[in-house]
């Protein structure tokens, strides 16, 4: 029975990895989550060529609502920017009232358009959201257009770390309530989500970068790619830049050429984390395991707070290396991580390392919950009937009935 789970974690999470490793996507994810991609909110394929999503003739502005609160659920007596991230890239759309309410229309609050959120301030204010994914989309007025699919929504106060919300399945006509956006005490972080190259970037370089943007958001990838080569030329040390061009390589399936722009953006900003987490992805793809592991092991050395994904994937590599120990604790964080099972697969991973350690019944609950969350999964059939087999097991292996 080993062999066969350990088979069928290639052919599903090799799958993962297609979608979680097209640019616009992490995670996706989701990376966070992401169900049953990697880690924050990527549940689909996603690409910054034709983003899924908001493309039909219902297109329409859209409206969120939530409300902020510190961890012990009292209100921050100070007003909070809320920012959202696409790919680095920060924009703010609103702030706190009072009673730490916001309520705005996406991409319409043009008023708190401040320095960081047209990209001057490359820390965004100092909190830390969640895995952001994909090149920011173009102007403000695009949101109208385009789809959200990458983006997450995050509170910055200083001194505090953010969660994070995907905006990836926000569509016109939903509720516009996202719910409250929790504020933690910031511990040391040496990674980044936004790169603190960014801000120094010249004014030309800049231009260049959201010139590229906006053509990804007209679906235009040979004028992306120009841009974004035209402003690393310019400031060889523009990590985002570097990240960009990477996905759009990557979208392209031209693996070498996304590496070694990802490789650049690493050597332009060690602490930028998103093109860690793209390379990941890749590695997943090409079953290189140890590969992969070490570099999960990197990104949460940087940031081990706000990257369930890779706690994921670095649990799939170790299961593949029979490290199960560790696959096993890192499982269960990126499960304790992703209270709302957005990557429901973390549970199937888990349920495989706990039935190659012998622990039947709990590796059956672990599919239960996999299956539960994502009842429609194109390999759910083959994940039943693993089920069952575990099941049997579990059967075997109980204590005989007391009289």
């Amino acid at each position: 029975m080993r062999a066969a789970k350990l088979a069928v974690v290639i052919f599903l999470l090799v799958g993962v990895a297609v979608a979680q490793q097209r640019p616009g996507g992490t995670t996706g994810g989701a990376a966070t989550g992401t169900a049953p991609n990697t880690g924050g909110a990527n549940t689909r394929t996603p690409s910054i060529i034709t983003p899924p999503g908001n493309n039909g003739p219902d297109q329409r502005p859209i409206f969120i609502s939530g409300k902020v609160a510190l961890g012990d659920g009292t209100v921050p007596t100070d007003p909070v920017k809320i920012e959202r991230v696409c790919n680095g890239t920060a924009r703010v759309e609103a702030r706190t009232d009072r009673k730490g309410r916001f309520s705005f229309q996406l991409g319409q609050n043009l008023e708190f358009q401040d320095a960081s959120a047209n990209g001057q301030d490359g820390f965004g204010g100092g909190g830390f959201g969640g895995v952001s994914r994909g090149p920011a989309f173009g102007s403000n007025s695009s949101l109208r257009d385009i789809n959200l699919f990458g983006c997450e929504l995050r509170a910055t106060l200083p001194g505090y770390r953010s969660e994070s919300v995907s905006l990836a399945n926000i569509h016109y006509m939903d509720n516009p309530d996202l719910g409250t956006i929790i504020l933690h005490p910031i511990a040391k972080v040496d990674g980044l989500t936004v790169s603190a190259t960014t801000a120094l970037a010249p004014k030309d370089a800049r231009k260049a970068y959201e010139k590229g943007l906006e053509a990804v958001a007209k679906k235009n990838p040979d004028e992306a790619q120009k841009e974004f080569e035209k402003a690393v030329a310019m400031y060889p040390r523009y990590a985002a830049a570097w990240l960009a061009l990477g996905q759009i390589d990557e979208q392209r399936e031209h693996v070498e050429e996304a590496r070694k722009a990802y490789d650049q953006s690493i050597a332009a900003d060690s602490k930028f984390v998103p093109p860690y987490e793209r390379i990941s992805f890749l590695e997943l793809k090409e079953s290189k395991w140890q590969e992969l592991a070490d570099t999960t092991d990197h990104i949460l050395q940087l940031n081990p707070y706000d990257y369930p994904s890779a706690y994921y994937l670095s649990s799939v590599a170790n299961l593949q290396l029979q490290h199960l120990d560790v696959a096993e604790k890192n499982a269960r964080e990126a499960i304790r991580l992703d209270p709302l099972k957005k990557n429901a697969r973390a549970h199937y991973v888990l349920g495989l390392i706990l039935a190659q350690k012998q622990d039947f019944t709990t590796s059956a609950a672990s599919l239960h919950t996999f299956l539960d969350a994502e009842p429609n999964a194109p390999d759910v059939d083959f994940v039943r009937k693993q089920l069952e087999q575990v099941e049997a097991a579990a059967k075997e292996n109980a204590p005989p009935a007391q009289p």
